[in-house]
């Protein structure tokens, strides 16, 4: 009620809190009588301290297999894969099997298991279900270990009442349709961004989300499914919050998988294919890469004595497979060019460590990134992303990115790159364009390219498939070309 209210209101106000009888409750300085006090539950009876309002007390480390068993061979740079998400899924089929006694882990999706190539964990568990099971059901129990309903709602607070109550999980989706539960994000984030700052209040597992389903491999469900932003929306919140990996393959998969198995009180965000991919690095390569977050990849630079005429660099499954085939066209056409080739899994070594603790310090990021030279960046999401955690690096205005801009339709997986201008072709473009030294051999071979681009429209048009020189495209090392 306002002070300046006609006086019956606040007569009325006084009249409503007196029949409390305060002179009952408090004594003359306005305190609890003791008596009264008495009569609060102490120690652990307090509802603060009851252990199921408190989930970390109740947690207990998952018993993880060793993730290196599941490793990929690599006999040779770009080896063919199965699906790195199938990869990983005999991994989560074994962390179920081995932590089937405590029951204390499951796999949350809106009906996207088998989508999304996770199917292989139905080995070991079943689908969490209550009601009838008809003849034709598969994998259903009423003990199951994987939890769907095709609610991203229903599942985004499934997995977070079972963090909270000290459990572990993981959410796997379509990445165009995490949008759905982004306030829910925002929320379970905010609250671990406050109970981080309350000493009694001890850490839950993290919050693992699995996107798939990519923007880049959605040649039959088409436009409405293409959208990398919710790690754009992932960025904003605290930086020792947030997490947001995108390997480049399976192997790395496996290492960035298990360590966010492993943490507690964050959001980790993974994005990763699903679909028969190069493979480029060990598992010994990959751990090394995805505990450095970011690095050189020597065996596909040839600046080892010099400084790089050009740094390719790229983040996430398909934009690494398009800047090799990059560069394999510009050793070919242009092999006086020094390239400097860098994959980014980790998102937020981008950012500088002032803001968050993955980043990179100023120099450390000159020395990767140059502070003269053209960085030609192929990313996952949107390119202004990339430009946002960069904006206030050294070389910022020399770093072109390229990715989705919102051009998609039902068309072949390369062409879903040259629509967005992420294509081996353009990225080969840019590099010319920045380097005048390529001179008359640069505007011949980018002449060449742009007849390319009209030669692959007119294949796909007319068979409705990638060109074999795509298709059948394979790395080579510097040795062989």
């Amino acid at each position: 009620v306002s002070a300046a209210a006609p006086p019956e209101h606040l007569q009325l106000l006084e009249s409503w809190m007196k029949s409390y009888k305060p002179e009952e409750l408090f004594d003359e300085n306005g305190r609890l009588n003791p008596e009264l006090a008495e009569l609060a539950p102490k120690g652990d009876r307090r509802m603060g301290a009851n252990p199921h309002a408190n989930g970390g007390l109740l947690l207990h480390e998952l018993r993880m297999p060793d993730f290196k068993k599941y490793a990929v061979p690599i006999p040779v740079r770009g080896t063919g894969g199965e699906g790195d998400t199938y990869v990983s899924g005999r991994f989560l089929r074994d962390v179920i099997r081995e932590n089937r006694d405590k029951r204390n882990f499951r796999i949350f999706g809106p009906d996207e298991t088998v989508s999304n190539r996770l199917d292989i964990v139905f080995e070991a568990t079943n689908r969490q279900w209550l009601g009838p099971v008809d003849e034709h059901d598969e994998f259903l129990s009423s003990s199951g270990g994987v939890m769907e309903m095709l609610s991203e709602h229903q599942c985004e607070g499934w997995l977070e009442g079972y963090l909270l109550t000290g459990r572990h999980g993981l959410f796997n989706c379509y990445e165009a349709f995490i949008h759905i539960i982004d306030s829910m994000f925002n929320q379970h984030a905010k609250w671990l961004k406050t109970t981080r700052e309350i000493p009694w209040r001890r850490n839950i597992a993290s919050l693992n989300i699995l996107l798939t389903s990519t923007v880049w491999r959605q040649d039959h469900n088409g436009f409405t499914h293409q959208d990398p932003g919710f790690i754009d929306h992932v960025v904003n919140k605290k930086a020792d919050i947030v997490r947001v990996y995108l390997p480049p393959d399976a192997n790395c998969l496996l290492s960035v998988t298990d360590h966010c198995l492993r943490s507690c009180h964050y959001v980790n965000v993974i994005v990763a294919g699903k679909h028969p991919a190069p493979q480029w690095l060990t598992i010994d390569e990959a751990i090394e890469h995805c505990t450095r977050g970011i690095g050189i990849w020597d065996w596909a630079s040839n600046d080892q004595d010099c400084e790089p005429d050009v740094v390719m660099a790229c983040s996430g499954d398909v934009p690494t497979l398009e800047t090799l085939a990059a560069v394999t066209i510009l050793r070919e056409h242009l092999p006086e060019l020094k390239i400097r080739v860098i994959n980014v899994v980790d998102l937020f070594k981008l950012e500088k460590n002032t803001e968050h603790a993955h980043g990179l310090c100023d120099k450390d990021f000159d020395e990767l990134f140059t502070t003269g030279k053209p960085v030609i960046f192929a990313f996952h999401g949107y390119p202004w992303l990339v430009h946002r955690l960069t904006y206030n690096r050294a070389n910022n205005a020399n770093i072109h990115v390229r990715g989705y801009k919102e051009e998609g339709t039902i068309t072949t997986s390369f062409d879903m790159t040259v629509l967005n201008e992420m294509d081996r072709f353009h990225l080969v473009m840019d590099v010319i364009d920045r380097l005048p030294q390529t001179g008359s051999k640069g505007v011949h071979l980018k002449q060449q390219l742009m007849d390319k681009l009209i030669e692959h429209k007119q294949y796909i048009r007319a068979n409705g498939k990638d060109m074999p020189e795509i298709l059948d495209w394979k790395w080579t090392d510097r040795t062989e070309s």
